[in-house]
Order: structure tokens, then sequence, then C-alpha cells
């Protein structure tokens, strides 16, 4: 049986109630870990193309949703693309481009 328990009430000598949780120290989980050993042109170019295709995806599913859902979507769609631009300057900025 799950048991719930309601929310402490809020008093004033609390005015942030989030304040105890930011200050808990987090442990990351390493269930997910990357290899320290890969250099950071790598990991940057797997950033790069995982924001690409999670542009692709918001677009596409987009193009199935309509109004304020729609909307909402494809301001993701944008963040993720400027997520992208900012990875492939740092990229660009490791390993410029050769002139024409």
């Amino acid at each position: 049986m799950l048991k719930v328990t309601p929310d402490p009430p809020h008093t004033d000598s609390c005015p942030n109630p989030t304040a105890h949780i930011m200050a808990t120290s987090h442990k990351p989980s390493t269930m997910f870990t990357i290899n320290p050993q890969i250099d950071t042109e790598t990991l940057l170019a797997h950033a790069c193309e995982s924001l690409a295709s999670a542009s692709v995806m918001a677009n596409d599913l987009a193009g199935f949703l309509q109004g304020t859902h729609r909307n909402t979507l494809l301001g993701i769609a944008q963040v993720i693309m400027l997520g992208e631009l900012a990875v492939n300057r740092v990229l660009d900025r490791l390993d410029p481009p050769e002139s024409a």
C-alpha cells in the first residue's frame, strides 16, 4: 500500500519552501556514465548529433499538433536548435573549417 504524506504547512518562517531541497547535496546516479577518457571534440560531436535528432523529432511531432500544444513544441524545437548551434560553434573553434 502506498502511503502518501501531505506537504507540511507553509509558514512565514520559511519563505522559500524549496530552500531545504536546494541545500541538500545531490549524488548523481552512476547508472549511465560517460567514459572519462573520451575527448571533448568527440563528446561535442555526439551532443550535436543528439540535439539534431531531437530537433527533427520535435518538429515532426509538431506537425501532428494544433494550437498552443504545437506552439509549445515548436518553441522547444527552437531551444534545441539553439543548443545545437552553440555546440557547433564550439566544434568550429576546436577545429576551424578550412577557408575556401
